[in-house]
């Protein structure tokens, strides 16, 4: 099945970003091995974790979160190494301990059923929560899982050339090197012609990269790319084992894992549910989330 999403219509839900220090503000920290995970919570109802991408943060979600408040109990973190929780430099960062990190979250709080809404980075992390579902070993269950642009399929993903160097043996000295005008290009060409990044806004992600030293391990959280193809059968077979509704949210202006992750998606996942949005970028839910908060209430309430 595949929905597309005219471009006319998205000012009437359209909401602006929190300020990062308003975000902040707003959160709580955890502990995880000993790290300040910092996290965010609002609204009531069935609870919603919302899962970011690579290299950002939560914020994120700023422009999407007072949407879905209204209807969930929504719920988001930075992951380690993320935004505003600890940045540790000599860490074996990993998707999986990722999930570690998210499992224990939920299941600290208490939650015994939880949806999922997932972006690049996340994407992965949310596949290998599935396939823990899948093998009976998570301690609550997903009712369903919603992706935004990711590399669930890495065969189709076409990374920037700033995330190649960081990937190769120079990755550490590309990383600790990275300047704001690289920042600036290689992160701006990431959106579609439907929202320009402002100065403004990219010195917001700019910010929320750099906070605690977090180009010094830029070269270190990357390796999720090469994690993606070690596990691709687990990850990718978790989306056609999948008990629960799924639905991909797809930015189709995305230069990275646009079209072409689309098109695998529908190839390969049963029954695949696909939302077009055309003129979109990597960031739908920042780009527009008007079209992505309708796409996913509407997958939500089964309407």
């Amino acid at each position: 099945m595949e929905q597309v999403i005219p471009r006319a219509g998205d000012a009437p839900l359209a909401g602006g970003a929190a300020t990062l220090e308003c975000w902040q503000q707003a959160g709580t920290w955890f502990s995880y091995e000993g790290h300040a995970i910092f996290s965010r919570m609002a609204g009531e109802g069935e609870p919603l974790v919302l899962v970011h991408g690579f290299p950002t943060a939560s914020w994120d979600w700023s422009r999407l979160w007072p949407m879905l408040a209204q209807h969930y109990r929504v719920l988001a973190v930075d992951l380690l190494g993320f935004g505003f929780s600890d940045k540790p430099v000599d860490y074996h960062y990993s998707i999986e301990d990722q999930a570690d990190l998210l499992q224990g979250w939920i299941e600290g709080l208490g939650l015994p059923q939880i949806s999922l809404l997932a972006h690049d980075y996340g994407c992965s992390v949310v596949q290998e929560l599935l396939a823990r579902d899948q093998e009976g070993t998570l301690p609550f269950a997903i009712s369903r899982v919603c992706f935004l642009n990711g590399a669930l399929f890495p065969e189709v993903h076409r990374p920037l050339l700033i995330q190649k160097l960081l990937c190769s043996p120079l990755g550490g000295l590309v990383s600790r090197g990275l300047t704001r005008g690289t920042f600036n290009r290689n992160f701006s060409r990431l959106f579609g012609d439907r929202h320009g990044l402002t100065a403004a806004e990219l010195d917001n992600f700019w910010q929320l990269l750099t906070y605690n030293n977090g180009r010094g391990i830029l070269h270190r959280l990357v390796h999720y790319m090469e994690e993606r193809r070690c596990h691709r059968n687990r990850w990718v077979g978790a989306l056609q084992q999948a008990r629960q509704p799924l639905r991909l949210i797809s930015g189709m202006a995305d230069p990275v894992s646009g079209v072409a992750m689309a098109m695998r998606y529908r190839e390969l996942v049963p029954a695949a549910d696909v939302v077009s949005l055309r003129g979109v970028g990597h960031y739908p839910h920042y780009e527009s989330p008007g079209e992505v908060y309708r796409a996913f209430r509407n997958f939500s309430t089964g309407r």
